[in-house]
């Protein structure tokens, strides 16, 4: 079930809980140079514009940044390109690099962090040996920030750490982000444009990391895999009116997510650990039936089970405007009988 996705839990006439990407329309800055694009499309797509832009947004040079077709496709070059002897995957976590690694014919070592400890990595966890290290921060499905410090630690000579950032501008200023981190041995940042843009059809992302490293995965990137339209909005991305923006999105995002946070409470359903980003995680009783009389009752959510390391109780909440978050509680308390 490593291949299970939110869109999968979508259907028409349902409201959408269950896919993590922002619902409101690109704006018409964004989306204007999308379009204009589309008159080049004669043209094979040049990311050399795109790359410096998305180098200066985070004060690397343009040789420390590889442009993919979405996040999922950096997962693909990373199992492709290296060949690790130990290969540890935090969980619970995006399904996404376990998968790309299994398919690579790569043995996976999981890390299972626990409910009791906030779903927190902590010190030992793992392996010294490990030589590929993938975490998530702020981590899918779990919604929590691990610091900054703690995932640095976790980088040496002879390992590569890959740290998922697809939702880091979901966090008001980016706190705990190593997308600027340049001396870190082995560090490999990957990160989305999709989530906080509504994009997910266009497929943009990004790898930030050093040069040699980024030149093997670039290695096993087809040719032109990035569309001339989804560089247009990695430029647009990467202006400065675009970073103001997501940081005004990301504190209103705030706002949403304690006005949900504090109605489950209410309702007796509390969230697992502390949540960071544009969703949350529940545990409810009879999970499945909870999940399927929602969809009767018009609201898709995410399963958890797919995630190793959480179960059939486990429900993924995307976290939307105030007035849906209150239907959706309200429906949920029926549901639950309370």
């Amino acid at each position: 079930m490593l291949r299970f996705h939110g869109d999968r839990e979508v259907a028409p006439g349902l409201v959408d809980l269950a896919v993590n990407v922002r619902q409101e329309a690109p704006p018409a800055w964004l989306m204007g140079p999308v379009t204009a694009s589309l008159a080049h499309l004669g043209a094979y797509p040049d990311p050399a514009e795109a790359t410096a832009a998305i180098a200066a947004r985070h004060g690397r040079p343009p040789e420390e940044v590889l442009l993919t077709s979405g996040a999922a496709q950096a997962f693909v070059l990373v199992a492709q390109a290296l060949r690790p002897e130990r290969a540890v995957v935090v969980h619970p976590q995006f399904t996404e690099p376990e998968a790309a690694l299994v398919t690579a014919g790569h043995a996976v070592e999981r890390v299972v962090l626990r409910e009791s400890d906030g779903f927190r990595l902590r010190g030992g966890q793992i392996p010294e040996t490990a030589d590929l290290v993938v975490i998530g921060n702020p981590t899918n499905p779990t919604s929590v920030l691990h610091e900054a410090t703690d995932l640095a630690r976790l980088t040496r000579p002879g390992r590569v750490t890959v740290v998922d950032e697809a939702f880091a501008d979901t966090v008001p200023g980016e706190p705990e982000s190593l997308a600027g981190a340049r001396d870190l041995p082995g560090l490999l940042v990957i990160r989305s444009l999709t989530k906080t843009w509504g994009l997910a059809g266009l497929r943009i992302g990004y790898v930030l990391g050093p040069a040699p490293l980024l030149d093997r995965l670039h290695e096993h990137a087809p040719l032109w895999s990035v569309s001339t339209p989804a560089l247009a909005a990695a430029i647009a991305c990467a202006s400065e009116r675009a970073v103001h923006t997501e940081r005004e999105i990301a504190v209103r995002l705030v706002a949403d997510r304690a006005h949900l946070v504090a109605a489950l409470e209410r309702a007796g359903v509390p969230v697992a650990g502390r949540p960071a980003s544009s969703f949350v995680l529940i545990r409810v009783d009879d999970g499945e039936r909870v999940r399927a009389a929602l969809r009767e009752r018009g609201f898709a959510v995410r399963r958890g089970e797919t995630f190793p390391g959480l179960g059939q109780d486990w429900l993924r909440i995307a976290v939307r405007d105030t007035a849906t978050s209150d239907a959706f509680v309200a429906v949920l308390s029926e549901v639950l009988g309370r």
